[in-house]
Formats: C-alpha cells, structure tokens, sequence
C-alpha cells in the first residue's frame, strides 16, 4: 500500500468514526421506552447471552457476533450457517439465522432474519366478550458486508435491516443500519470494536406518528492471553447517553423515611459508570471447548429486589464441537423468578463438500 493510499484510507477512517461518534449529538439521546422496534436489541447467541448479553470486540469464526458488530463479519465464516432460539418469558420466542459468504477481492457478506413470536392473544371488545384470537410478531432481515480497510487490522462493516412489526390491526415497517469499526492486532491478543446500531426511520408507523428507533453506540476491548486459555471482554454500552439511571418520582412521606441515607457523589458517578459496562470471560479449550462467564452491572441495579439480589445480573454458558457442528447454550439470570436459555447450532457448509470430493 503506498503512502497516498493509506493517508486516504486513513481520513475515511477517521470520517467514519467522527459520523459515528457526532450522530447521537444530531439525533438526540433516547431513552428507555421512547422508542419503538425494542426488539431489536435482544441477544439471540446463547456465548453472547452467557457474556453477558453485549460483545462487540471477540474476532473470531463465530457467526453469532456479526449481529451485534457488522465489522467483525470475516473470511473465515466463508459458508457458514448458525441458528439460534431462545425460550423468552411469558410464551414469548424470538430466535436468529444467518449465513456468510466470501467473495475474494470484493469483500465478506452475510444474511440473516431476526424474529420475535409473542404468541397468540384473546381479542375481545369494549364488553370483554370474545371475538377470537390474534397473534403478534416482529421481524428484521439482516444484510452485512464487510471489508478490512488497512491489511488485515482494521475492518469496516454495515448491517442494513428492513424491519416489519405485526400487532393484530396495527402493523409498521421500518429501516435501520449498523456501521461498525473493529481493530485487530493479532500480536497483541487485543481486539476494539465500535458500532452504532440502528440509525434509521420508521418508514410506515402503526398509528400515523413515527416514532424513534432504539439507536445505541457501543464499544468494546477484548484481550487474549499468550500463556493461558483465558479471553477477557469489556462493552461499554449506551455511550450516546451518560445518565442510564431511572428519574426518581417524588413519593411523599416515603421519601422522609429515607432521608438519613446518603449517597456520597462519588458513588452515584461509579453507579452511572458501571452502567455501561458489561464483562465478559471465557475460558477456552482448544477449539472444541469454551465456558463463558459474564457479568451485567445495569441488569442488576434494574431487576433485582434488594433484600434478596440473588444472580439477577450474572450470567453464564458453554460451546463444544462435535463433528461438523458446534453446539451453545447460555443462561442468563434477570430476576428471582428465572432467566432464559439460549441455543445456537453453527456448522461449516463446506466442510459437508469436502468429505463429497
């Protein structure tokens, strides 16, 4: 690469990140609940659930991490097919599909459909007398393309996702796009992500006024070690907005009862701080098998119940190989009631074609 051509690469590099990090400041931070398509930040891989439910920085042949970072979309999952389902709360189901292919000198692409079923519902009028059932899902096509930009350590890539929402006579359709930016140093063991999800519009609304799609900036480190089989992850997620705490209500006299507690300024920056990180480790066995452990700071300030916090935030899961296909399960905890299990089944088409040759 000449030195003209890596100074170009380079400012659209720094283009791209500038567009990245400015774009929250153009649109506006959104809050929890003042946006629509929520299902779209829910974590289908049962290795991601059991990190924590956040990964943008793990580079490796794993097709379930290209959801959550286009850019870490590679050559190695050339013809590779992963299916995921997760068994959710209330009867609700959602589940991911994708597959990967490589066009040498032309870049990495991939396909996949993201899908919730929330099941079926009584329909009934203003009398509550029955007048049959309904059932409600959401669905977003993902297309992903990929391209390193500097040699083999820096990777540019985009997941444009047409979204369709069905809620009995209501129905939505809406488009959104993930860009992402990923280095790699393979001397180093060291792996950073960036990527803002769903920059986008409503296109077709369900009542007429658009609403806000769930727009996020993330980003993440992940460091190997060269002498022991262990992968340490951080996310630092909403980094568009500072404050991911709750407005307090004004309660009356509860308020009085509390009025002895104090929280010191530095401990409500570290609780705002913590909010934003999600950890994550593995420890892996060669290729055959990995056990993951993670570790949600934000889920367990908003899910758990304070006399009895219990796992609510923890989360963990393992991976092996057998044969051609690599099997994943995750369980992540939210509240004392239960958490959710993860599934994802990934295999390598090609290697079907060689055992035919």
């Amino acid at each position: 690469m000449t030195i003209q051509a890596f100074n170009k690469v380079m400012r659209r590099g720094v283009a791209i990140i500038g567009i990245i990090l400015l774009w929250p400041v153009i649109l506006m931070a959104q809050k929890g609940g003042e946006y629509t398509y929520s299902f779209l930040g829910l974590t289908n891989s049962a290795r991601v659930a059991a990190l924590g439910g956040e990964v943008v920085s793990i580079l490796d042949d794993d097709m379930n991490l290209v959801f959550h970072n286009p850019s870490l979309l590679s050559s190695g999952m050339h013809n590779h097919l992963n299916l995921n389902y997760v068994n959710y709360f209330a009867g609700v189901n959602f589940g991911y599909a994708s597959y990967g292919y490589t066009l040498e000198g032309i870049g990495n692409f991939a396909a996949g459909m993201h899908y919730v079923d929330y099941g079926t519902f009584d329909r009934t009028d203003e009398l509550g007398q029955s007048m049959g059932t309904f059932r409600a899902s959401e669905y977003a096509l993902n297309l992903v393309y990929s391209r390193s930009i500097i040699d083999t350590f820096l990777t540019a890539g985009v997941n444009l996702k047409p979204i369709f929402s069905s809620f009995e006579q209501y129905s939505s359709l809406g488009i959104a796009l993930d860009a992402g930016i990923t280095y790699h140093n393979p001397k180093t063991l060291t792996t950073i992500g960036l990527v803002a999800k769903n920059l986008g519009t409503q296109i077709i609304s369900y009542t007429g006024t658009r609403e806000k799609l769930p727009f996020e900036i993330q980003a993440g480190i992940t460091q190997g070690l060269a002498h022991a089989p262990f992968r340490f992850s951080v996310t630092f997620q909403h980094l568009e907005r500072w404050d991911l705490t709750y407005e307090k209500m004004d309660s009356g006299d509860f308020n009085s009862l509390n009025d002895d507690v104090k929280t010191s300024g530095f401990d409500l920056f570290g609780d705002k701080l913590m909010r934003h990180m999600v950890f994550g480790v593995e420890f892996l066995m060669g290729q055959n098998f990995h056990f993951d452990l993670g570790y949600n700071y934000k889920r367990r300030q908003e899910m758990k119940v304070n006399a009895r916090p219990g796992m609510v935030g923890f989360s963990w899961g393992f991976g092996f190989r057998i044969s051609k296909f690599h099997f994943a399960f995750g369980r992540a905890s939210y509240h004392l009631v239960g958490g959710t299990n993860h599934f994802s089944l990934t295999t390598n088409l090609s290697e079907f074609y060689r055992k035919q040759q």
